[in-house]
């Protein structure tokens, strides 16, 4: 009978730890049923800026779809960030805090193997300064601790270099937002 006890133990401890194992990936949690299954932003000009926009985040197949449009851009490229807090405060954007980085990770591009959860890289402005979002991320999330619901949203003055610690020496913020929930389709 205690072999038979033991044998279960063992058996409940295996069964256990390999539910754990499975279940666990490093950066996605879980998601609830009720998990927000789309967010947006709507954009507005920091201090001597005129640019503005809306983004919307849309969980699919376990990425974050991002589509949008952003106008009022110097043509070419503009470092593109999900920062700590939702905070519209300061009309420069330095409310919104540092880029989202609950990890504790390096700054990098959207898919290097080290990266802030918010860095998103750049994104492009044709020759009149429109730029049209359409991308797609697997370590930001509307749900559990790599969620951006209620972080900021910032457009950064010029590029993000990619490697420049802790921010890619994007430059100004010209357009700051929070992050919302939004009705899903």
């Amino acid at each position: 009978m205690t072999a038979l006890k033991s044998l279960t133990a063992i058996s409940l401890a295996f069964l256990g730890s390999t539910f754990l194992l499975t279940a666990a990936q490093p950066g996605k949690d879980a998601e609830p049923k009720d998990a927000p299954k789309k967010a947006i932003c709507v954009l507005t000009p920091t201090k001597d800026s005129k640019v503005s926009g809306t983004v919307t985040f849309t969980s699919k197949n376990g990425a974050i779809e991002i589509t949008g449009e952003i106008t009022g851009l110097a043509p070419g490229q503009h470092g593109f960030h999900v920062h700590e807090f939702g905070n519209l405060s300061s009309s420069d954007g330095m409310a919104t805090g540092g880029h989202f980085n609950p990890d504790g990770e390096k700054h990098g591009g959207p898919h290097a193997s080290e990266r802030h959860v918010g860095d998103l890289g750049n994104i492009e402005a044709d020759a009149v300064g429109k730029a049209t979002l359409k991308m797609t991320d697997k370590l930001i999330q509307l749900h559990g601790k790599h969620s951006i619901i209620g972080r900021g949203l910032i457009v950064h003055a010029k590029a993000d270099d990619l490697k420049t610690q802790p921010t890619g020496d994007a430059g100004g913020r010209v357009a700051q937002g929070v992050i919302g929930v939004a009705k899903a389709p």
